[in-house]
């Protein structure tokens, strides 16, 4: 399979506009449009029934003692673990394009709804979950996309890898608010083909 974007290269930065965070002039950050980009693809194998597509960031500090504190920086030493970022299961086998804005065109307090998307398909939830639990006044089920927002004092670029699978099942066996591990271990089985693009983002002022 192949896939690529309109909306960024390969290997490079992600445009701001996609992402949920962006710098906000004094060296932190605020919210951004939170736009998903487009996505397409081609060379599907054959049988194929459904698509998945996750986005997730492998790129996260796994301790949190210095994000985002003023004077500091996350150092480039610190073990990294997964954020996923979106996870869009049951896309049917027909479709070969996710347009710019189709899924997510802004920010949403508390989260958007879900699982129920666009194009039959269901959305899970995503680890902004996590991240605002303990905030009454954000605190909510994050469905769908919510694009990058990287400590502003991290001392490495984020990675954001779109993954989308191909699958001999027109459904996946995951209910209810289902997270992106919970996907990846329900798809392993029925996985016809894969392919992915990366984009990056920062929010470091030192590294812009």
């Amino acid at each position: 399979m192949k896939l690529h974007s309109d909306d960024f290269t390969d290997g490079h930065r992600l445009p701001t506009r996609f992402a949920a965070g962006q710098p906000d002039g004094t060296g932190q950050a605020t919210f951004s449009d939170n736009v998903n980009p487009h996505l397409a693809w081609s060379d599907v194998p054959a049988g194929t029934q459904s698509f998945v597509l996750i986005c997730h960031d492998p790129d996260v500090p796994s301790r949190g003692d210095d994000v985002n504190q003023p004077g500091r920086e996350v150092p480039a030493s610190l073990p990294r673990v997964d954020f996923f970022h979106w996870t869009l299961v049951d896309l049917p086998a027909s479709l070969r394009e996710i347009a710019r804005g189709e899924f997510s065109d802004g920010f949403t307090t508390k989260g958007k709804a879900g699982p129920a998307t666009l194009q039959g398909a269901r959305h899970g939830l995503n680890d902004f979950t996590g991240w605002f639990a303990g905030d009454p006044a954000m605190a909510g089920q994050y469905f769908g996309y919510d694009g990058p927002f990287p400590p502003f004092n991290d001392a490495i670029p984020h990675r954001y890898v779109f993954t989308l699978y191909a699958l001999s099942v027109p459904k996946v066996a995951v209910d209810g608010a289902f997270t992106g591990p919970q996907v990846r271990a329900a798809i392993a089985p029925h996985v016809l083909g894969q392919a992915a693009i990366t984009a990056t983002y920062t929010l470091n002022a030192r590294l812009l």
